[in-house]
């Protein structure tokens, strides 16, 4: 490893030390770009498909976290710990799809809103819901992805 950090980070993420700047950021920048996009026209079909009636329980919100999380800690499993994958997969995956898929400024948005409409019950219950099921469901996809993948690379 180099002394500068700028040549730690392109050896860890893959890319050849020194590379120009368009050539180490370029397709990065375009992986998450386009997997943001996807991910968010799952969040935004799945909105559609079940939507939440004004000062109801956001459960469509909620499970779009919870499942977003768990594919999160099976990702990291097996780009990080199973599989040697191409430096671009983590930003596809990682950061856009999941990252366009998960919505926790709406989290917060409805819970605001269920505050505003005088529901403080049920915005805390959807705060606690939606805070540990998606730590809870992060954890249990590393769990399962570690008992399921057979051994490390």
């Amino acid at each position: 490893m180099s002394d500068r950090p700028e040549i730690a980070d392109d050896v860890v993420a893959g890319r050849p030390p020194d590379a120009p700047l368009l050539r180490r950021q370029g397709a990065a920048v375009a992986a998450v770009a386009l997997g943001g996009a996807l991910g968010a026209l799952a969040r935004w079909g799945l909105g559609l498909a079940f939507p939440t009636p004004h000062g109801a329980f956001p459960t469509t919100t909620l499970l779009i976290n919870v499942v977003g999380c768990l594919l999160m800690g099976v990702l990291v499993v097996h780009v990080a710990e199973v599989r040697t994958a191409h430096p671009i997969v983590r930003p596809f995956l990682g950061v856009g799809v999941l990252g366009g898929f998960t919505t926790f400024s709406t989290f917060v948005v409805d819970a605001q809103q269920l505050l505003a409409s005088g529901r403080p019950g049920t915005a805390l219950a959807y705060l606690a819901a939606t805070t540990v099921g998606s730590v809870g469901a992060a954890w249990s996809g590393l769990v399962l992805a570690r008992a399921t993948a057979g051994g490390a690379r």
